[in-house]
């Protein structure tokens, strides 16, 4: 049987941080405050110049280095991101020309926080139809581009990073099992940036307003992300007609502890199964997910034949999970 299974991961994150106590000096806020409804201790942004392509190159490097192929070798590139150096080019363009990577196509995925699921199950249908053998999908992100730090609701939450995967074709029972992708566009007010698209174009007013900074609805967000996480997660354990118990090792969307511990509870899973980062990087939306999961596969907790459980939330709304077999 066919599968697209992973052969390398990679990531990287800025080398600045901003602690809590670094907040408490720009917003009303404390670092107790921030930890006990986040979980996070602090984020990673990037210096000045420094862009969300410059991430996404070193997180990609890293996962080629780790799966043993050259960029010639590549024939597909997937960036999923909601924060793109530049509306055109695509960032997947930019990228395979960093890289050198001449044969890929390319092209950007836009699924917010859900964006790394969405390219994985992407990437795992061009793999299983035949059309490209070789594929490198990335989740990278520059929120602290589009954070508004005078907004103590959202500037205690995100962070930059980029995470990045090869996916290869492979003939046996080892790869993806199965990924499922889900939308509510009616939510999309919950959690979104209403300027700088073509229905509100970047003006004075736009800008004065802090329109083009992410907003979010917290605590509405927060019920619809852990109903719906719960739903996707057993639609992956149903499926594949596997146990919770049976899941070696969970990788969730880095958003928030409080939801992380909620679905693990549900899931009667102990946390020490689920991989944790948001402590250190915030939410670093498509990129949490691939960080998180190169971050398990290099420090040993990962190992072969172990059945991996991605899921993730994010704005538009989407939702999303996967299932691998190491």
């Amino acid at each position: 049987m066919i599968h697209a299974r992973i052969i390398g991961t990679g990531s990287y994150a800025p080398k600045k941080v901003i602690t809590n106590h670094d907040l408490e000096k720009m917003v009303e806020t404390s670092d107790q405050w921030i930890i006990e409804r986040t979980g996070i201790k602090e984020r990673r942004v990037c210096e000045k110049g420094e862009t969300t392509s410059d991430l996404a190159h070193e997180a990609a490097k890293h996962a080629l280095h780790a799966a043993g192929i050259a960029p010639a070798d590549i024939d597909l590139i997937i960036v999923a991101t909601l924060s793109p150096d530049t509306h055109m080019p695509s960032m997947a363009c930019k990228l395979q020309a960093r890289l050198g990577a001449k044969r890929a196509a390319a092209f950007d995925l836009y699924a917010a926080c859900s964006g790394f699921l969405y390219g994985l199950s992407t990437a795992d249908a061009f793999i299983r139809s035949g059309m490209h053998q070789t594929i490198l999908v990335i989740g990278a992100e520059a929120l602290s581009r589009y954070t508004d730090w005078e907004d103590r609701t959202t500037c205690v939450l995100f962070g930059d990073g980029a995470g990045a995967a090869v996916l290869q074709r492979h003939a046996g029972k080892r790869g993806i099992l199965s990924t499922h992708l889900h939308s509510d566009g009616s939510f999309g007010d919950l959690l979104h940036i209403p300027a700088g698209g073509a229905a509100h174009p970047a003006t004075h007013d736009t800008v004065e307003r802090r329109q083009h900074y992410i907003k979010m609805k917290g605590n509405e967000t927060f019920k619809v992300a852990v109903r719906a996480l719960e739903d996707v997660v057993q639609e992956a354990l149903d499926h594949n007609k596997v146990k919770p118990e049976d899941i070696d090792l969970l990788v969730p969307h880095q958003a928030n502890l409080r939801i992380i511990q909620a679905m693990a509870k549900r899931l009667n899973m102990p946390m020490e199964k689920v991989a944790l980062t948001i402590h250190k990087y915030g939410n670093t939306s498509a990129a949490s997910i691939p960080m998180a999961l190169d971050e398990a596969v290099r420090n040993g907790r990962v190992k072969e034949n172990d059945l991996i459980l991605l899921e993730a939330f994010g704005g538009g709304l989407t939702w999303a999970s996967a299932l691998i077999r190491w």
